[in-house]
């Protein structure tokens, strides 16, 4: 789709604000909003300066913002108006939802096969009987793989030529990486001289603009090559009814990190508050806490899980009129699955921070701040939570990373997220029937797997780097 006609239709659409939708913006601009503190802190921007420092934290952080971008884009939902039959009738809107992302993405969205085709093949994977005229007259059945209607579709009717084939290929991928690079270069550019006017000291950090470079340069020319092959080919092939498996991977990427995100905000409230009101008051309020936790630990946590998700989904099938469309259902259970998963992952964070409230009470300044008659709510938010939020922060990454894990499981197992929408767990779990096939249709498996080990990795490796600028111990180590 042009840009012109993007705008035309936004313009034109009916707004459809699902509820992770404005969390995700929500916590955006919470991001937004730290940030602009950090900027502002002479100490924080120090702390973070040495963060990225380390390349490979620079390259994880590139990564993910560019995984943020797709999730805000696929996070704009809304409803295309209809045509009118008669210049007076009234605006009517599609019931089906899309978001940018999918505008964006609607020659990807909308190119369907019949069924799997391997990727860049301009032949379905599966075998059909076709009737073959012979020489002599006679007429012979034969089982072969036909052409796709999208995939290749500039090659003349018959097999394909090798060389044709391969010289095509070659073409669209030289253009797409020239393409992505001359992007790329007119993008730099004009950050490059942005930096120098913003910024008093151009050469500070050095090691952190050439890796965003470096990064932002190889993604850009990855994407100008997948571009340019999809305008005759699927990437990463189709799945079971022709859809591309490249489109579902940069729709997963919403899911992902709404699972990631979102149950952040139920975690952190909960064991932030239990955490350090277990640790400072200790006593009868310690133990009552302690026994909350330890008992939310003790039931097993898929099994709590699951038996949440299907009550919720029993009361979303007992009351459709709750919802205008699929998605918006999709989305509801996709929210109390959020939720659920924040109710029973932060008992490790209350652990910990109940460890570190019992040991900054008796540090001299909070005994000095309690010696002059500073209330208890006071000290724990001039005193004792700042100084345990790197903690918060590392521990927070690095949850992402297991909430993302946990969704892949619980989708694979059927309790995750809607089947109507587009997760890694879902592609996995569509998956394990392909493998058995013959030939074994392997490209969903595979792409599902390779973005999620990605995204999970790049969390990683920033939780590291974090750690190693937030925590002393570790100073010069990394």
């Amino acid at each position: 789709m042009t840009i012109h006609a993007l705008f035309s239709t936004l313009s034109q659409s009916l707004w459809v604000w699902l509820a992770t939708d404005v969390l995700l913006w929500v916590l955006f601009v919470l991001f937004l909003f730290s940030v602009v503190v950090i900027v502002r802190s002479p100490l924080q921007r120090a702390v973070w300066q040495k963060v990225f420092r380390q390349r490979l934290a620079v390259v994880s952080t590139v990564l993910l913002a560019i995984a943020a971008s797709f999730a805000l884009l696929d996070s704009i939902h809304l409803r295309e108006p209809l045509p009118r039959l008669t210049p007076e009738a009234s605006v009517r809107y599609s019931v089906e939802v899309n978001s940018v992302l999918d505008l964006i993405l609607t020659d990807l969205r909308k190119n369907h096969e019949k069924t799997y085709s391997a990727p860049l093949a301009v032949n379905l994977a599966a075998l059909e009987p076709v009737t073959v005229s012979m020489p002599d007259g006679a007429v012979e059945v034969r089982r072969e793989a036909p052409r796709l209607k999208v995939a290749g579709s500039i090659f003349p009717p018959g097999p394909v030529d090798d060389t044709t084939y391969w010289l095509d290929v070659l073409q669209r991928v030289s253009l797409g990486a020239l393409g992505g690079a001359l992007l790329f270069a007119l993008l730099w550019l004009g950050c490059l001289m942005a930096r120098r006017v913003l910024t008093s000291n151009p050469q500070s950090n050095r090691v952190a603009w050439r890796w965003v470079g470096l990064t932002l340069g190889v993604v850009f020319i990855t994407g100008g090559v997948f571009t340019g092959l999809s305008t005759n080919f699927h990437v990463f092939g189709t799945d079971k009814v022709g859809q591309d498996v490249l489109y579902q991977v940069l729709k997963s990427l919403r899911t992902a990190l709404v699972i990631g995100l979102v149950p952040t905000l139920v975690t952190l409230p909960l064991g932030i508050a239990l955490g350090l009101s277990a640790g400072y008051f200790r006593g009868k309020v310690d133990d009552v806490i302690q026994y909350i936790y330890t008992t939310v630990s003790a039931v097993p946590g898929v099994l709590l899980i699951a038996a949440s998700v299907l009550s919720i989904q029993v009361m979303i099938d007992n009351h459709p009129e709750w919802f205008a469309t699929a998605v918006e259902r999709g989305d509801i259970r996709l929210l109390a699955l959020c939720i659920i998963l924040g109710m029973t992952s932060w008992t490790g964070i209350a652990r910990l921070l109940r460890g570190e409230a019992l040991k900054m009470r008796e540090y001299d300044y909070v005994q000095a701040a309690r010696a002059f008659g500073v209330g208890a709510g006071q000290i724990l938010l001039r005193h004792v939570l700042p100084n345990v939020f790197p903690i918060i922060l590392i521990t927070l990454v690095m949850e992402f990373s297991s909430l993302v894990l946990a969704e892949a499981v619980l989708s694979y197992i059927g309790i995750g997220v809607d089947p109507t929408m587009f997760s890694f767990g879902l592609m996995i779990n569509n998956a394990r029937m392909e493998l058995s096939r013959d030939p074994v249709v392997w490209w969903s498996l595979t792409a599902a797997f390779l973005f999620m080990v990605i995204l999970v990795l790049a969390a990683n490796l920033l939780a590291d780097a974090v750690r190693d600028a937030l925590d002393p111990r570790s100073e010069g180590q990394s």
